[in-house]
C-alpha cells in the first residue's frame, strides 16, 4: 500500500504540521499587519503599497485561522461538518478569504509592475499617474468578487447537503455520500477560472516588469559605465521572480486540490496541503524582506527576543 498512511498516524502528522505552519504564518502576517497599523497611526496616512500589504496581511491571518479550524474539525471531529450550517459557513468564509488572498496578491504584482516598469505607451502612462487612485478600487473589486464566489459556494454546498439529506433521511448526516461530479462541478469550474485569471495577471505583470527592468539595466550599462547603482533593480527582479515561482507552485496546488478533492487521505493530498499552507507564510516573508521598514523592524524584534532568551 505505497502512498498510504495509517489513519491514526496520518491524522496526527497532518494536524501537527498544519498547526505549526498555521501559527508560523499567523505570526508572520500578524506582525506585518501590526507594524503597518502602528506606522499608520504615527504618520496618519497610508500609501498604496501599505494599503495592499495591510489588506493582504489581515486577509492571510484570517484565512490561516479559519482553514486551521476547518482542517481541525474535518480530521478530529468530522461529524461537526454535517451539522447545518457549519460546513456551508466554513466553506464560504474560507473561499472568501482564499480568493481575497489570491486576488490581492495579483493586485500587488500589478501595482509593482505599473509603479516600477517604464513603458511609453499612453495607457501605461495613464495608469502610472492614476495608480494610487486605482488601488482602493482594486481592493474593493477583489473583495466584491470574493464575496460573490463565497455566496455561490454557500448555495452550492447547501443544495448538495439538502439533496443528500432528503435522499438518505433525517438524522443520518454522517452517512451522506455526496456525488462530487454532480453537485460540485460548477464550483470547481468557477474556482479554477478564478485561480487561472489571477495566475495570468501575476505572470503577465511579472514578465512585463522583468522585461522593463532588463531593458533599463542594459540602458544603464551603456550610459553609466561603472556607476550603475543596480542594487535596487536586482532586488526587485529577485522579489518578482521568487513571487512568480511560489505563486506558480500555489496555483498548481490549487488545481491539484480540485483533481484530488474526491480522493481519500494519501501522500499526494498531504503534500498539496503542506504546500498550500506554506504559501501565505513564505510569500509574506518575501514581502517583509523586500520592504526596508518591515525588514528592519523584524530584525530588531527577533534580536530583542533572542536577547531575552539568552538572559534567562
Amino acid at each position: 500500500s505505497q502512498g498510504k498512511f495509517n489513519a491514526t498516524s496520518y491524522d496526527v502528522m497532518t494536524i501537527v504540521i498544519i498547526s505549526l505552519q498555521t501559527f508560523a504564518g499567523m505570526w508572520i502576517n500578524g506582525f506585518m499587519a501590526s507594524v503597518l497599523c502602528i506606522a499608520c497611526l504615527k504618520k496618519k496616512s497610508f500609501n498604496s503599497n501599505e494599503k495592499i500589504l495591510l489588506f493582504l496581511g489581515c486577509c492571510r491571518f484570517c484565512y490561516l485561522s479559519i482553514t486551521w479550524v476547518y482542517s481541525f474539525l474535518s480530521i478530529l471531529y468530522p461529524w461537526c461538518l454535517y451539522v447545518h450550517p457549519i460546513p456551508q459557513l466554513l466553506s464560504a468564509i474560507q473561499s472568501f478569504l482564499n480568493f481575497s488572498n489570491l486576488w490581492v496578491s495579483a493586485c500587488l504584482c500589478v501595482f509593482y509592475c505599473i509603479k516600477i516598469a517604464n513603458f511609453r505607451h499612453i495607457i501605461f502612462i495613464y495608469l502610472k499617474g492614476k495608480i494610487d487612485r486605482i488601488v482602493p478600487w482594486l481592493l474593493l473589486g477583489s473583495a466584491f468578487f470574493s464575496l460573490v464566489i463565497s455566496i455561490l459556494v454557500y448555495n452550492i454546498i447547501d443544495e448538495a447537503h439538502s439533496n443528500n439529506s432528503n435522499s438518505t433521511g433525517q438524522g443520518n448526516f454522517w452517512k451522506l455520500n455526496i456525488k462530487m461530479d454532480e453537485h460540485f462541478f460548477p464550483l470547481f469550474f468557477l474556482s479554477g477560472t478564478g485561480f487561472a485569471i489571477a495566475f495570468m495577471a501575476v505572470i503577465f505583470s511579472a514578465l512585463l516588469l522583468l522585461f522593463s527592468l532588463w531593458r533599463h539595466k542594459c540602458r544603464m550599462q551603456t550610459n553609466s559605465g561603472k556607476n550603475l547603482s543596480m542594487d535596487a533593480h536586482v532586488k526587485a527582479m529577485k522579489s518578482i521572480l521568487s513571487f512568480s515561482f511560489i505563486y506558480s507552485v500555489n496555483f498548481a496546488c490549487l488545481i491539484l486540490t480540485l483533481i484530488y478533492a474526491t480522493k481519500k487521505a494519501n501522500l499526494m493530498v498531504f503534500l498539496i496541503l503542506v504546500l498550500q499552507y506554506a504559501f501565505p507564510s513564505v510569500h509574506s516573508l518575501i514581502l517583509i524582506f523586500s520592504n526596508h521598514k518591515l525588514e528592519k523592524t523584524l530584525r530588531r524584534t527577533l534580536s530583542c527576543g533572542k536577547c531575552k532568551v539568552c538572559m534567562r
